[in-house]
């Protein structure tokens, strides 16, 4: 009997850790509001883009794949007007390569919104690989996440952009008096 109570007390807190180590933010999850600063040091807030689409996709200078998805993100951003949709690029190398990143960056993708997170956003958004993409509806939930990326994933990325912004925000009604 107390062997398997030994057991079932070790492996309870083995389980949290693994668990843990899972978890990740998923669809239907509301996700958290601070994105990061901008080079003018200005904050960026998901709440603050309500009634958009939301394109979050965190990256950094040394991921081949994320220097890949940014000028396609871009691309995207280029077709559908500001108003509808934002798509945020949150750069998680050190502050000096971002700020030398994002010199280059302001002039090939000028549509996206740059930040720079030394990890609390991150760890926040609970990222544990790089590129990781959140598609957020415009009533500010998680509606798709993509870990990575590759060519044949643009097509499922655009189709799911294009069926948020079809969708209009979730209007709460008013409680009659």
């Amino acid at each position: 009997m107390h062997a398997i109570l030994k057991r079932c007390l070790f492996a309870a807190p083995l389980w949290i850790l693994v668990t843990a180590a899972q978890a990740h933010l998923a669809p239907g999850d509301t996700p958290p509001d601070f994105l990061g600063n901008t080079r003018a040091e200005d904050a960026v807030h998901l709440s603050d883009m309500h009634g958009k689409v939301v394109v979050v996709t965190f990256w950094a200078s040394w991921c081949h794949y994320c220097q890949e998805e940014l000028p396609s993100l871009a691309g995207i951003q280029k077709l559908v007007s500001p108003e509808q949709l934002q798509v945020v690029a949150v750069n998680r190398d050190d502050r000096d390569t971002f700020l030398k990143l994002d010199h280059y960056l302001a002039k090939k993708t000028p549509s996206l919104i740059r930040t720079f997170d030394p990890g609390p956003v991150g760890k926040a958004y609970q990222i544990h690989g790089i590129p990781n993409t959140f598609l957020i509806d415009r009533d500010g939930k998680v509606a798709y996440v993509y870990v990575g990326y590759s060519d044949d994933m643009l097509d499922s990325i655009a189709s799911d952009i294009n069926s948020l912004l079809a969708k209009p925000a979730q209007t709460v009604a008013s409680p009659s008096s």
